[in-house]
């Protein structure tokens, strides 16, 4: 989530409307679909997003051939699938500031790393449903 949603923030931070950030529905939207299509291009071109490429990682389909779009696709939309966890415990506790999103980070980054730990092949739940998985690029 780095190019659209640090663009909209540094934006929004030097005109004075940061807030006005977090209640824009129109630039969440844009950058859902900016993200989306930054994922799923990197994914289908290679298998690497730049971080990935630095950790020598790359996600292939889970018979290890190269991600058609479609699998790109599911397993971006899976990838939101972890905020969930997040969200409905902030909900409960009616939280709607920094400790959202400090919330949500903890949250769901303990039930992504359970997840992998208990997986026979230490993959993700998302690359699980998705049919995808990461492994060591060479």
């Amino acid at each position: 989530m780095c190019c659209a949603t640090g663009i909209s923030l540094a934006i929004a931070a030097l005109s004075g409307q940061l807030k006005s950030v977090y209640l824009n529905q129109g630039m969440g939207t844009l950058s859902f679909f900016a993200l989306g299509l930054y994922f799923i291009w990197q994914w289908t071109h290679g298998g690497q997003t730049l971080p990935m490429k630095t950790w020598r990682i790359r996600v292939v389909a889970a018979d290890g051939s190269a991600l058609g779009p479609w699998r790109a696709l599911g397993r971006y939309l899976l990838g939101w699938l972890w905020l969930v966890p997040g969200w409905a415990v902030a909900s409960l506790l009616q939280v709607h500031d920094l400790t959202l999103g400090l919330l949500l980070l903890a949250s769901n980054c303990a039930l992504l790393a359970i997840c992998a730990l208990f997986d026979k092949e230490r993959q993700f739940l998302t690359d699980r449903l998705a049919g995808t998985r990461l492994i060591v690029a060479t």
